[in-house]
């Protein structure tokens, strides 16, 4: 029985198998027989995993493990309705290479893109803007091995309910093993970040958000200074007279030596030294964050992340991120916390997804992270009763302490979900700890 264990080494579990399927017949055989392994539960339990970049138990299991890096790839292209159709397994850095040959490009992503996309869109991983969803609203078609190990497709038109449902499924509904995504042409982002005061980022907020394609900033507690990004849409080539992409100098001391290299040697001391934390972070925040290029999306939305850490995001109504700021600050001082990660805060537009974070509402997502070495716990736990006073969402895939009738207010649709969970798989097979403790 070997351990298996998630990105930043703090979820572990020891499958009973560890299995590398390549076909989706191979997946199908393996839920079928777990299935048929006990009533009314199965007693063999089934779970994929991608990446391991949640925080969360979601990925874990005590049964068999299927890892899906064989089914992987780029499976069908339509040129007309600009629509890809990738493997399950197929990880998020290796979809602009894929894309590249027919001119497309994924219409958003996240900062970190080292995901599965089945991973990505079944815990709502998003990037930032109000104009575009999370990734799972760019999601055309999926193709699942169900808790039967019947293989269903779905889409908006076919199977429309576990279509909705899926698309935010948490790993309950089955394997996606085949997804098809929206694309856009490819385009280049044209990228502003600057050190500005946080009151003054503040002020603006909303129009900064609603004017600008994808707005973001980073807060340092203990500081006054928010490093803002925006970045704009051009078309392929195209962008503001003499910016360029980054140099590989550049590239090389801002993203790999200063945000990574030298903040994790920031990080080893004050998790040792916690008082010279809000000098720290003073200097952080004039150390990064002051550049302009512009390049192709994905190396724009994506950066690279060497330095583990925890996290737990809350997605609120867009117009309550100041107050929840605020609070977060009055809060850090009050109980003398020391934090040495920044606050990060995006938007998403809303949508219909049953589950999703930003299901029926403009959204601002929230941030917060420590490092592996520190204990975030009564961070967390405080941080998390402030997101709450205010509407907040745990998203799925991050640290978060509801239990399944917490979520009844925050999810109108889960009714939905829970019929479609009920036939989807009615053994449930792809149970785990995490899963009974938020679903009911």
């Amino acid at each position: 029985m070997s351990e298996w264990c998630n990105w930043a080494g703090d979820q572990r579990c020891y499958p009973s198998q560890v299995l590398h399927p390549s076909t989706v017949q191979e997946i199908s055989a393996v839920v079928g027989a777990a299935a048929d392994s006990g009533s009314p539960l199965a007693k063999t339990t089934v779970k994929a995993v991608g990446a391991g970049h949640s925080f969360t138990d979601i990925a874990l299991t005590s049964g068999v493990q299927l890892r899906l890096d064989g089914l992987s790839g780029l499976q069908g292209v339509d040129r007309e309705a600009l629509q890809v159709t990738l493997a399950g397994g197929t990880r998020l850095h290796n979809i602009p290479a894929l894309l590249a040959p027919y001119g497309l490009a994924l219409t958003n992503m996240g900062d970190i893109d080292r995901q599965s996309i089945s991973g990505a869109i079944s815990t709502g991983t998003h990037g930032t803007g109000l104009a575009f969803g999370g990734i799972a609203t760019q999601v055309v078609g999926l193709t699942l091995v169900i808790g039967t190990g019947e293989v269903v497709h779905c889409s908006a038109a076919e199977n429309a309910e576990l279509f909705s449902a899926a698309r935010v499924g948490l790993g309950a509904l089955g394997i996606i093993v085949s997804v098809t995504l929206q694309c856009v042409p490819a385009f280049t982002l044209h990228a502003v970040e600057r050190p500005e005061p946080l009151a003054q980022v503040m002020e603006s907020l909303l129009e900064r958000q609603r004017s600008t394609d994808h707005f973001e900033f980073y807060w340092f507690p203990h500081t006054s200074t928010a490093l803002t990004k925006s970045n704009t849409r051009y078309p392929l080539g195209q962008g503001p007279a003499g910016v360029r992409p980054l140099s590989a100098r550049a590239h090389l001391v801002d993203d790999v030596l200063v945000s990574n290299k030298l903040f994790s040697a920031l990080c080893q001391v004050t998790a040792k030294v916690p008082s010279v934390i809000p000098r720290v972070n003073t200097m952080a925040s004039q150390l990064t964050g002051n550049r302009e290029f512009a390049d192709l999306s994905h190396r724009v939305f994506a950066t690279e992340r060497t330095v583990r850490f925890r996290e737990m995001e809350y997605a609120v109504p867009l117009l309550e991120i100041p107050a929840v700021l605020a609070e977060l600050d009055v809060m850090i001082k009050q109980r003398g916390f020391t934090i040495s990660f920044p606050v990060e805060v995006r938007c998403a537009a809303g949508d219909d997804i049953p589950l999703s974070t930003a299901h029926g509402r403009e959204t601002g997502y929230i941030a917060i992270h420590q490092h592996v070495k520190i204990d975030p716990f009564d961070y967390f736990h405080a941080a998390e009763e402030i997101f709450r006073a205010h509407g907040g969402r745990p998203h799925w895939g991050k640290w978060h302490f509801l239990q399944s009738n917490d979520f009844l207010a925050l999810y109108p649709e889960l009714n939905l979900f829970d019929r479609v969970h009920n036939v989807a798989d009615p053994k449930r097979v792809f149970r785990n700890t995490y899963l009974d403790r938020v679903l009911s």
